[in-house]
């Protein structure tokens, strides 16, 4: 199959710094693409995510260990996989770890990574990993950072199921998360679906 020039990628000729957050950063660039177009375009740059899929197997029923939080870009209360930003540093199973322990008080003895996508490679730089555990273990307290007030729930597979892409479950990174983990836990035999 041709290519075709869509395929190829641009290269940036300058990159500008306009504007310096916390969570990320706004750049200009001007690139330069096939045929010698060229043109302005506004980046975030920020550094990458990583979330864990909970799962917890009990008689014979299928549970997600997520977070609830109100969210304020949306200013609304989000149901989640746990999970946030990969530090400096660090890998993201690390983060991924970490964050689960972080918010939820557990830990989990088996931890895979399901995949990493873009969250918008229109205008965002950083990717999203996304990790499937089992076989959780309690290590006690959770340790919040100082702004985030988190209820950690285990909710039935069957109901994250029916209401994902909607409501508390409206998170779109959310859905896929569910997507890649139940694509790994379908995939390996060991089990049907979460």
């Amino acid at each position: 199959m041709d290519e075709g020039e869509g395929a190829k990628k641009w290269k940036i000729l300058r990159r500008k710094e306009l504007l310096a957050c916390p969570v990320f950063t706004v750049t200009e660039r001007w690139n330069e693409g096939p045929g010698g177009r060229s043109g302005r375009f506004v980046v975030l740059e920020a550094p990458d995510w990583a979330t864990v899929v909970p799962v917890v197997h009990r008689e014979g029923a299928d549970f997600f260990l997520m977070v609830r939080q109100y969210r304020h870009g949306s200013d609304e209360v989000s149901v989640e996989f746990p999970g946030g930003v990969v530090e400096r540093g660090e890998g993201p199973a690390a983060a991924a770890a970490r964050e689960l322990g972080e918010e939820t008080g557990y830990a989990a003895s088996s931890m895979r990574l399901a995949g990493s996508v873009y969250p918008n490679p229109a205008i965002m730089s950083n990717r999203f990993h996304v990790f499937l555990a089992e076989g959780l273990v309690a290590l006690g307290g959770t340790d919040l950072d100082e702004h985030e007030v988190i209820d950690s729930i285990l909710v039935p597979a069957s109901e994250v199921h029916s209401a994902i892409g909607s409501g508390q479950y409206g998170h779109a990174l959310m859905v896929s998360a569910l997507f890649l983990a139940e694509r790994l836990l379908k995939g390996d035999g060991s089990r049907g679906s979460a």
